[in-house]
């Protein structure tokens, strides 16, 4: 069965995307690039050098032979652990291509989650960054399920034990592989949610899913070109960094930066002013840590840089405020989801309001919700529900919580917003992090804005606590830019400072100090932990 290319007609609104029958999306990504004369365009970057797009549909090629060597067959799993390098979107695309599920995952979680993890995808295939292994051995020893084991090289070293390396396995597989016979509406790859409130979710995600993201977002919205370079320090193993390190720039035949160590903000800006990035994804924690460090500003990054994107978490007024200042480009603020797969609510070029996720998407749909199950009003807060065209099919092996989230074409993402009569959505929190003060709803996110804008702090999560008489009440967990500041005095000015900004039911309470605040490797903030 032969598969089609899709096709994009920018002259609608939205830009109509037609996705044939016979899809498969790995085909589509790479090798229409090779087919219409474009295989010498650098695709890819990474800490070992330069991957031209026919290099790296070789490359996907011999990666889709090499794990049917393995004895994947079509519809199996094979669970990608593996550090952001070349080797990602090859192991990645070539499953795909192969007919297999690619099924990334997070590279910092604890020995314990990887058990999970294994045993509850069923994996048959492994491939692990060598790194990583050691931490990976105990669920290796504990899944059943899994035929193979294959250990990739990556720029941080280690020793493969016991276990094949993956370079001479695909070095000696063919380079030439048909694409399996795929519809857009096989699923093509899971993507496990962050676990924020519990254990991971895993999302069933279609092959026809990944191209409405660049076509609804990337290009219609972010307006990815062939000339950008794109660096995302977001990672390939989540939705959101999949879609800015991957999706968008072969969909748009541009050119990826990819880093395989941890992005701390001077790993990121030596990668923005070597590579000289046009396109910067980040989160709102890694924004707020560049400018937390005075000596960095756009003479250490790149000349060539003209936006930003933001998301995982709501993006605080004054963070984005202060990078236009101090970097001269904007921050596309958006809110996504692993069910989404990418953003549906967005800033955009010369359309940013800093402190809301902007409007929406053109091919996506949402509504609010209010207590009553009603459609609330503008600037009435509701709960935020979404449809559109790359949500997934529901969570593996987890019928409870697919039943919970997923309503015919619409998904409850889980998040509390405000409309404007402009159209303009406005973040209050999490559903299961809304607070009842005195009786009356508080969002933990016009909290933590408020505080954040204090000089000396440098991130800041509210939960609920309960005082003496067993009263709902703010508390403030509080990561400070100068640990020593630390102390009672600092306490009441920061409550001071909140009740200026705040309704005075609304100020925090309690102050804690903490040298960091516990996190999913997202970036997203576990407040279940700071409750507990």
């Amino acid at each position: 069965m032969p598969v089609g290319f899709s096709t994009l007609d920018t002259a609608t609104s939205p830009p109509h995307l037609y996705i044939p029958r016979e899809y498969n999306a790995a085909f589509d990504l790479l090798d229409r690039h090779v087919v219409e004369g474009r295989g010498e365009r650098v695709a890819l970057i990474d800490d070992d050098g330069r991957h031209s797009y026919a290099a790296l549909a070789e490359r996907a090629n011999r990666a889709g032979n090499a794990l049917r060597a393995l004895r994947l067959e079509q519809e199996q799993r094979v669970m990608l652990c593996l550090l952001d390098t070349v080797e990602f979107p090859a192991a990645f695309l070539g499953a795909m291509k192969a007919g297999a599920v690619p099924v990334p995952i997070n590279t910092l979680l604890t020995a314990d989650e990887y058990v999970y993890l294994l045993r509850d995808s069923r994996a048959r295939v492994l491939l692990v960054s060598d790194a990583l292994l050691p931490k990976l051995e105990p669920a290796i020893a504990a899944s059943p399920s899994l035929r193979a084991v294959v250990v990739v090289r990556s720029p941080l070293g280690g020793d493969p034990g016991r276990h094949p390396r993956w370079e001479p396995l695909v070095e000696q597989a063919s380079a030439a592989l048909d694409p399996a016979d795929t519809t857009a509406d096989d699923v093509a790859f899971w993507l496990y949610s962050s676990g924020s409130t519990g254990k991971p979710k895993g999302a069933m995600h279609l092959h026809g899913s990944l191209m409405h993201t660049a076509a609804h977002y990337a290009l219609a919205i972010l307006g990815v070109r062939a000339d950008d370079v794109v660096f995302s320090a977001a990672k390939l193993f989540f939705a959101y960094g999949l879609g800015n390190a991957l999706t968008f720039p072969l969909a748009a035949g541009a050119t990826v930066v990819l880093m395989a160590e941890r992005p701390t903000p001077t790993a990121v800006m030596r990668r923005l002013k070597e590579r000289q990035a046009s396109i910067f994804c980040g989160v709102p924690t890694l924004f707020a840590a560049m400018l937390a460090d005075e000596s960095l500003d756009r003479s250490r990054g790149s000349d060539a840089l003209r936006v930003s994107t933001s998301a995982g978490e709501a993006l605080p007024r004054h963070v984005g405020e202060r990078w236009r200042a101090r970097f001269g480009t904007e921050i596309l603020d958006g809110i996504g989801s692993t069910e989404m797969l990418h953003i549906f609510l967005s800033n955009r070029h010369g359309d940013v309001r800093y402190g809301t996720t902007g409007r929406l998407v053109p091919g996506y749909d949402v509504k609010l919700l209010d207590e009553d199950g009603e459609l609330a009003a503008d600037g009435e807060e509701g709960a935020l529900w979404v449809r559109g065209p790359s949500a997934c099919v529901g969570y593996w092996n987890d019928r409870a919580r697919s039943l919970a989230t997923f309503h015919g074409p619409w998904t409850r993402t889980g998040d509390r917003y405000v409309r404007d009569e402009h159209g303009y959505w406005t973040y209050c929190g999490r559903a299961d992090d809304m607070l009842k003060v005195g009786g009356i709803w508080v969002s933990p996110f016009e909290v933590e804005s408020a505080l954040a804008a204090h000089e000396a702090v440098l991130e800041v999560a509210v939960v609920g606590h309960a005082d003496d008489d067993g009263l709902v009440k703010p508390k403030a967990y509080v990561v400070l830019k100068d640990r020593a500041r630390a102390g009672a005095e600092l306490v009441d000015a920061l409550k001071a400072f909140a009740k200026g900004r705040l309704a005075a039911y609304k100020y925090p309470r309690w102050i804690e100090f903490l040298d960091e605040l516990p996190k999913t490797a997202t970036g997203k903030i576990q407040r279940f932990k700071l409750r507990a």
